[in-house]
């Protein structure tokens, strides 16, 4: 008895290698994506920086959030997680768009934060709102880690988007059956019209026919 050894295709282990990249690479994006979408929104609402400003009843605290400080961190998460979701929708070079927008998001976001992390702007307009002189400071400015936490969510949106960029030709998108085409859709063909149907002999009867009379002769 002979024994037949099958022989892979020469195709396909590169292929499904291929496809078990893309899968594991979709999962690291998909995560770091949101994740960090969801550390840089959660950052921006947390204490970032803390001072005392001097008046005539003496010094008091101040705190400035991160929303405070800078808008643009939350700003740039929405429009990260945006593009993540995007990303399925389009393909080719819009999907390499895409994925640029995505990383440039993360990378605004560690920036904006970095620089907000030593950014005593709202302190400032905070002492001078509460001494009533516009050209008071904050005193002992010290900050918190959130700006950092703001930076390292960025920096996993950055990750999605390199990512993308790199395997993200690999990755699904959505069937093109939900997808409108520009041909015009046939019509249906309209049905003969049924005379034993009870709304047809109504409209018989609405005409002046009799619809239990024999057929009119063809003409």
């Amino acid at each position: 008895m002979e024994y037949v050894t099958a022989v892979p295709h020469p195709r396909s282990e590169p292929a499904a290698a291929s496809a078990r990249t893309g899968r594991r690479t979709l999962a690291v994006a998909l995560s770091a994506g949101a994740l960090g979408a969801a550390l840089a929104l959660l950052a921006t609402r947390q204490r970032w920086a803390e001072g005392t400003a001097t008046v005539a009843g003496g010094a008091f605290p101040l705190t400035a959030r991160g929303s405070d400080v800078t808008g643009v961190p939350a700003a740039l998460a929405i429009v990260g997680l945006a593009a993540l979701v995007a990303v399925f929708a389009v393909r080719r070079t819009g999907r390499l768009m895409v994925s640029a927008l995505l990383a440039l998001s993360g990378a605004g976001i560690v920036t904006a934060a970095l620089l907000g992390a030593s950014d005593s702007s709202a302190l400032d307009q905070q002492a001078a709102k509460a001494s009533g002189d516009t050209s008071a400071t904050v005193a002992a400015f010290t900050h918190t880690a959130w700006p950092y936490a703001a930076a390292a969510g960025g920096a996993l949106i950055l990750l999605a988007g390199l990512l993308a960029l790199r395997y993200g030709r690999l990755w699904p998108a959505m069937s093109g059956r939900y997808e409108r085409g520009g041909a015009p859709r046939p019509r249906r063909t309209a049905r003969p019209a049924d005379p034993e149907r009870p709304e047809e002999m109504w409209k018989a009867l609405d005409r002046g026919e009799d619809p239990t009379g024999p057929d009119p002769d063809p003409a």
